[in-house]
């Protein structure tokens, strides 16, 4: 896959924060995370999207998600999310060993941590984890005697909790990413993403299948 081109958006002149969901829904970078890698034991295909942009100083994130059975048991940051209804992104600087991964249950619990395996991992400091700003938006919904729910998650996540340093600039810095949408304890077990993964089983830290990003 050739890279494809975070636009820089300018968020700034948005007045509120539904001004810059609406911004990133219309002139983000719109992916599908549509690969099912492990079909024969876990089937489950949901519609997800995710909108991408930045501004310099932030990565702006905004998942979709469509009729799914919710479960957001873990409540506080750190707490094992995956299990949930859940959205992440995983990425790495280029040139770099360790790479970021940042998960999201549908209410906007966050475990984000700097890694060099799946084992081996720090956890975010407590100020990035206050810095980043998350909104959850929850729609239920019947389908078929069944409820569901649409649901949706924003993140704007400053350049700093990705790696890059205050005097950096975002634009045209390359960096490998992946996008998943998960939930090993949720009714329908599902592991979702952006790019393919070739292992024989469910694992989202395998940096060797991100795709590239760069940094318009």
């Amino acid at each position: 896959m050739s890279a494809l081109i975070i636009p820089i958006k300018n968020m700034a002149r948005c007045e509120t924060l539904f001004d810059k969901i609406k911004q990133l829904s219309e002139e983000g970078l719109l992916l599908n995370i549509n690969q099912i890698n492990w079909h024969s034991d876990f089937p489950k295909l949901l519609p997800v999207t995710v909108h991408i942009a930045h501004d310099n100083q932030k990565l702006y994130l905004y998942y979709q998600v469509e009729g799914e059975e919710l479960r957001t048991v873990n409540t506080k940051d750190f707490m094992p999310v995956w299990e949930d209804s859940c959205v992440e992104f995983f990425m790495q600087r280029k040139g770099e060993k360790t790479y970021r991964n940042f998960e999201f249950n549908a209410h906007g619990v966050l475990l984000a941590s700097k890694r060099e395996s799946k084992e081996n991992a720090e956890e975010l400091a407590e100020g990035l984890m206050a810095s980043i700003q998350r909104f959850a938006i929850i729609e239920h919904v019947y389908k078929d005697g069944a409820q569901l729910s649409n649901w949706a998650l924003y993140a704007a996540i400053p350049k700093e909790a990705l790696g890059f340093l205050a005097d950096e600039n975002l634009s045209e810095q390359i960096i490998g990413a992946n996008f998943y949408k998960c939930g090993d304890e949720t009714n329908e077990p599902h592991f979702i993403s952006w790019n393919a993964i070739d292992m024989p089983k469910p694992n989202f830290h395998v940096p060797q299948f991100f795709g590239e990003l760069i940094f318009e």
